[in-house]
C-alpha cells in the first residue's frame, strides 16, 4: 500500500502528464516492489517552472525537465536488489515521459516501520497479524 509523490516541472506546461505519472508510479511499484496496484496512491504536483533549481540555475531554462519521486512502503517488504531496480526505472521512466531531464532528479523510497505507517485507520503491522495468526 504505498503512497507515491511525484513533483516534476518541464520545460513547457504539460496538462496531460499527470495521469501518465501516475499510471508510471504504479505500474513501476508492482513490477518492481510487488506492491499492489489496487492500494497504491499517487500524488502528482507540477511545480511552477520558475520555482526550481539546480545549482543556482532553473532547468527550463536550459530546456531540461527535473523531478521528485517519493514512494512510502513498509520496511522489510523489498530487498536492495529490488528497491535498486524500481529507482533505476522510475528514472528512466520518467525520463521516458519528461524528455531530457538533469540527472539532479531523485527518487526516495522511504521504507517505514510497520507500527507507523498503514491506511484504513489500521496499521501495517495490524496487517500482518491478522493475515498471520499465532
Amino acid at each position: 500500500m504505498p503512497m507515491i509523490t511525484v513533483r516534476y516541472v518541464t520545460p513547457e506546461p504539460r496538462p496531460d502528464l499527470s495521469e501518465q505519472i501516475a499510471a508510471l508510479a504504479t505500474r513501476l511499484a508492482a513490477n518492481h516492489l510487488g506492491k499492489r496496484p489496487e492500494v497504491t496512491a499517487v500524488l502528482v504536483e507540477p511545480a511552477a517552472p520558475g520555482s526550481w533549481f539546480v545549482a543556482g540555475q532553473n532547468p527550463t531554462q536550459l530546456g531540461f525537465s527535473v523531478f521528485w519521486l517519493t514512494i512510502t512502503i513498509t520496511a522489510g517488504t523489498n530487498v536492495k536488489a529490488e528497491t535498486a531496480a524500481f529507482i533505476r526505472a522510475a528514472f528512466d521512466g520518467m525520463q521516458d515521459l519528461l524528455g531530457p531531464v538533469r540527472e539532479e532528479s531523485y527518487v526516495l523510497v522511504q521504507a517505514v516501520d510497520g507500527d507507523a505507517y498503514g491506511y484504513a485507520g489500521r496499521t501495517q503491522s495490524a496487517r500482518w497479524a491478522d493475515a498471520h495468526p499465532g
